[in-house]
């Protein structure tokens, strides 16, 4: 049982701070990386939008958070089956200088039954990524289905995935524990080494520490690392702030099972 006081310490540690807005300018950029110097340590990574890598980056070394990894995401929001377009974007992203990419899987092609090219877009991109990580965005409030969500995150897993990911934060339903729980026993059924990140509605101490304690159910406590384990949010952070900081309890009405 993970308390939720260091629920919430640990999953500072574990964010993808995101700011995945069309009207996100560098300002927006440079509050961005401003917030991740917290007293409570920093997050994981920084997530944003292919064209303010470089911004990012830039502000991040300014303010001397050298340890922040820079996400971006491809073949986003969409999930679009250009095979192609979507390596083409992260070759990009890559080149810009991002540590991480969080690509979206085709969902809409893998439940019109093309599997062969879901499987190809996925391979295709980590070819391209070299030391970047591959993140893949299953969204898996479309998928809905657990045994749909079990399949895409084997077919990722297997296709080169370092991280599964729940959701793009663009739909009705993104993160759940239900599908969570298809994640990370998929996981932990091909070898326990691919990441998981839930994103998309954790947006308290109360909803983390029900991921948290999940995957250390499934996977042990060590699993709980930036390595294999993120939050993909934007408002969770200031919860967990002021929880930390004795402004507010966090809230207990989370993400239940």
């Amino acid at each position: 049982m993970i308390e939720q006081t260091t629920a919430a310490k640990l999953a500072i540690q574990l964010m993808d701070l995101t700011s995945l807005n069309l009207q996100d300018t560098p300002a927006t950029i440079t509050s961005l990386c401003e917030s991740a110097a917290t007293p409570f340590g920093s997050p994981a990574a920084l997530c944003v939008y292919p064209e303010h890598v470089v911004w990012a980056r830039h502000e991040c070394k300014r303010l001397g958070l050298t340890t922040i990894n820079i996400a971006t995401v491809t073949n986003f929001p969409g999930g679009y089956e250009d095979v192609q377009r979507a390596a083409e974007e992260t070759e990009r992203a890559v080149y810009a200088g991002a540590d991480e990419i969080d690509v979206v899987f085709p969902y809409k092609a893998f439940l019109a039954g093309n599997k062969e090219l879901a499987k190809r877009l996925v391979t295709t991109c980590k070819q391209v990524t070299g030391q970047a990580r591959l993140k893949v965005i299953l969204e898996t409030g479309v998928l809905e289905q657990p045994e749909l969500i079990r399949e895409a995150s084997y077919l990722a897993i297997e296709s080169g995935a370092d991280f599964i990911k729940t959701s793009t934060g663009k739909v009705a339903i993104n993160a759940t524990l239900p599908a969570a729980r298809e994640m990370l026993t998929a996981i932990a059924e091909t070898g326990g080494k691919c990441g998981f990140k839930a994103a998309g509605g954790v947006r308290t101490a109360a909803d983390a520490q029900g991921y948290l304690q999940l995957a250390e159910e499934l996977l042990g406590r060590n699993y709980l690392s930036p390595e294999t384990f993120r939050f993909g949010a934007s408002g969770l952070l200031a919860n967990l702030q002021s929880m930390l900081a004795g402004d507010q309890p966090a809230n207990q009405s989370g993400t239940s099972y």
